[in-house]
């Protein structure tokens, strides 16, 4: 009987400790993502600079598929004024296995909506994104 109850304990325990590590790696997560969107309505490329990985690419589908380095693509004519139109942001899902995690965000300006699925890996102990595919939604008026 003792044995099976110190089974039991160090289940417990181990289940526990992984509860505990996702939970922070979640709110770092967000943390992360959160320099992201912040960055991005205020214009803001220090702020958004900061969730991304250097080498971090960003893809989407145009009149033809598009690939630039994220940081240079996002960054470039921000000048830190916020934007004058409403802009609500949310994050939609996170998903997390181990070193690696992915964010589906969403950020809604009057007239488009911007569905980012980020990916994520834990390098050095800090989360960054590293890659970033979008679709732009037109909203019916």
């Amino acid at each position: 009987m003792r044995k099976i109850l110190l089974i039991i304990i160090v289940i417990m325990t181990a289940v526990t400790t992984e509860l505990k590590a996702q939970q922070t790696d979640l709110q770092h997560i967000e943390e992360t993502v959160n320099y992201y969107l912040t960055g991005l309505v205020n214009n803001d490329a220090k702020t958004l600079t900061k969730a991304f990985h250097p080498t971090a690419t960003m893809k989407w589908i145009g009149d033809d598929y598009k690939e630039v380095n994220a940081i240079e693509g996002l960054t470039e004519g921000m000048d830190g004024t916020p934007h004058k139109e409403k802009i609500t942001t949310r994050v939609v899902s996170v998903n997390i296995a181990g070193d690696a995690a992915s964010a589906q965000l969403e950020i809604q300006f009057p007239t488009f909506t911007y569905i980012d699925f980020m990916h994520l890996l834990k390098a050095d102990g800090e989360w960054k994104i590293v890659s970033k595919i979008f679709y732009t939604r037109q909203e019916s008026k």
